[in-house]
């Protein structure tokens, strides 16, 4: 598949089947994870965490569902049963650069998804949910110093995803000439 017609292709996924992620999609969505950018090439600065552990990822959800309830949201399974989380976690020296650099992360590992026909959502109310939770971050072996930043979701789509109209027009655009 080209990249637009991933692109074009990619939506957040809220419904999966129960059938776990191959070990070959799996490989192929870090691999783009990996190759990401990251600003001055700082990987070291960063963790992926795989969770596919199902009481973990239960404990997270309802970590979620509590935060959202907590804002006025009633969202009582804010992974929506998705079999594979995957967790971007960074050095608290600088939480806006890990930030930038993770969103790039999930980016290239949805976008990869997408191409492989696999489900995805990115991940940002549990994160806040869980970033001061010492119990589920030591399970989810966040290392010291390093914080949880962004989450995505994975799993093979309940409903097969309709490729959407690419457009230029959804961000008002400037040209400076």
């Amino acid at each position: 598949m080209k990249t637009l017609e991933a692109i074009a292709k990619r939506s957040s996924c809220r419904a999966y089947n129960s059938e776990q992620l191959s070990n070959a999609d799996l490989e192929a969505i870090l691999q783009a994870g990996n190759a990401a950018p990251v600003g001055m090439g700082k990987y070291e600065t960063l963790k992926l965490t795989v969770i596919q552990n199902k009481e973990l990822i239960d404990e997270i959800d309802a970590a979620g569902s509590a935060f959202f309830k907590n804002v006025g949201v009633d969202m009582p399974h804010p992974l929506y049963g998705a079999p594979t989380f995957i967790m971007v976690s960074g050095d608290t020296s600088d939480v806006e650069i890990t930030k930038c650099n993770a969103s790039c992360i999930i980016e290239n590992m949805i976008v990869e998804a997408a191409d492989l026909g696999v489900g995805s959502c990115y991940i940002m109310g549990n994160i806040a949910a869980i970033k001061d939770n010492k119990e589920i971050c030591a399970a989810a072996k966040v290392p010291e110093n390093f914080a949880p930043v962004a989450g995505l979701i994975l799993g093979y789509p309940a409903e097969e995803p309709q490729a959407r109209e690419l457009v230029t027009t959804k961000i008002p655009t400037e040209y400076v000439k």
